[in-house]
């Protein structure tokens, strides 16, 4: 079994072993939530729940481990003992992966002793904020789309193999409709998508060569990559191959002005009669890109995003905070200027006028408010409550979600919604 005990910060250690030797050791609630929206985003996307509850099952302290700490010269045999035999066996509140969420809203809300729930602030921030960062990208592409195919290419540029996995993951939840990650799609069942690289167009005498190698192979669902030297002549090798019966339900562009070319590519294969060969584009895309290119009309049918989308990167990080709320059932509150908390395990409710939602007003826990509640208890002594579902049910959870959601805050431009945090 793995042990990611010491994927934390070094602080999380060293306050816990305060915490027992002054004996707090308490019940305490800390709260994981994002501070303010991005300026270009107008709503997040919940993601990692899934993930983070895997990696809590994990969270120990290996024999080496320990050695490791040990060397330290930081930490007592008497820590050292209790985190041999650490073993998350608290409580955690969570608003489901594929809700739509807002800012001051808790994310992920961890009830259990003291020292337990510190240690753990690293990874649960981590865990949640990599995935809710990339699903809220990703969600914008797939709204700019207009319901045409969205894919992911990301995980070359992504930040690690693991975090390439994980946005292939937030991805699929935020609505995309596959992905080139085979290993996203192996763990996850995302539906796995791929044409070919300019190295295999280049690897042979000619384009036209190329073309007839890999429909050879591959003779169903064939998207010819076209841009390798001359897009508009890429465009009519695949005319020409169409004749004499290889057929392509795609062509991909991938460089260029897309714009101009997409059009021109669009007139040569319509005016052959080829009017179901697809244009799939890529390169460097994200909702910007898609939204631009849609509002003009021009003939795309798919786009395949990776870089500015894996990356986030318009929008690289959130404000997320995870913070002492409770302490022996007593409020605990920070006072810093911009970065103030607020008090006690809380509930959210969503409101609607008709069926779209109006605004969230967020409650101490056992209190009563109408509207739809959000937060749901996970886990409790550390053990599941309730199946989760898969990333397909997230998946649907969000699009249901979007439906609700005011037609402004889907769009490009800023757009605001009311949060309302009763403070007590």
């Amino acid at each position: 079994m793995p042990s990611f005990g010491l994927f934390t910060d070094l602080y999380e250690l060293t306050m816990a072993q305060v915490y027992l030797k002054e004996n707090k050791t308490g019940r305490a609630v800390f709260s994981l939530f994002v501070r303010k929206l991005p300026q270009n985003r107008n709503f997040l996307v919940s993601c990692g729940l899934e993930t983070l509850l895997e990696l809590l099952e994990n969270f120990r302290f290996s024999d080496e481990d320990l050695l490791y700490l040990k060397s330290l010269g930081k930490f007592s045999e008497e820590f050292l003992d209790f985190l041999k035999e650490f073993e998350f066996k608290g409580s955690l509140y969570a608003i489901p992966e594929g809700r739509v969420i807002f800012q001051n809203e808790p994310i992920i809300q961890i009830e259990a002793d003291l020292p337990t729930a510190q240690i753990l602030e690293t990874l649960v921030i981590n865990t949640i904020h990599h995935q809710t960062l990339i699903a809220s990208k990703a969600v914008r592409c797939k709204l700019a789309s207009k319901d045409k195919k969205v894919v992911d290419f990301g995980l070359r540029r992504a930040h690690s193999l693991e975090g390439g996995l994980w946005a292939s993951r937030a991805c699929y939840i935020a609505g995309f409709d596959g992905t080139s990650n085979l290993m996203a799609g192996k763990v996850y069942g995302i539906p796995v998508v791929g044409t070919m690289a300019h190295s295999f167009v280049m690897i042979f005498p000619s384009e036209e060569e190329a073309f007839r190698a890999f429909a050879k192979v591959y003779p169903e669902n064939t998207i010819f990559l076209i841009d390798t030297y001359d897009t508009l002549e890429g465009a009519k090798k695949v005319v020409s191959l169409w004749k004499e019966g290889i057929r392509a339900v795609g062509v991909r562009i991938d460089s260029g002005d897309i714009q101009n070319i997409a059009r021109e590519v669009r007139r040569i294969l319509d005016e052959e009669g080829l009017k179901e060969v697809k244009i799939f584009v890529s390169g460097g895309l994200d909702e910007v890109d898609i939204d631009k290119l849609l509002s003009q009309d021009v003939p795309v049918d798919a786009f395949g995003v990776g870089t500015k989308v894996v990356t986030s990167s318009d929008s690289p990080y959130l404000d997320m905070a995870y913070k002492l709320v409770e302490y022996e059932g007593k409020p605990k509150v920070k006072k810093s200027p911009g970065k103030e908390t607020f008090p006690y395990k809380r509930q959210v409710y969503r409101l609607y006028e008709g069926s779209v939602a109006k605004m969230d007003k967020v409650v101490k826990f056992r209190d009563r408010s109408e509207g739809e509640p959000l937060v749901e208890k996970v886990l409790e002594d550390g053990r599941l409550l309730k199946n989760l579902g898969s990333v397909k049910e997230a998946r649907e959870r969000l699009l249901e979600d979007l439906s609700k959601l005011p037609e402004d805050l889907k769009k490009l431009k800023k757009a605001s919604y009311r949060v309302e945090i009763l403070r007590y």
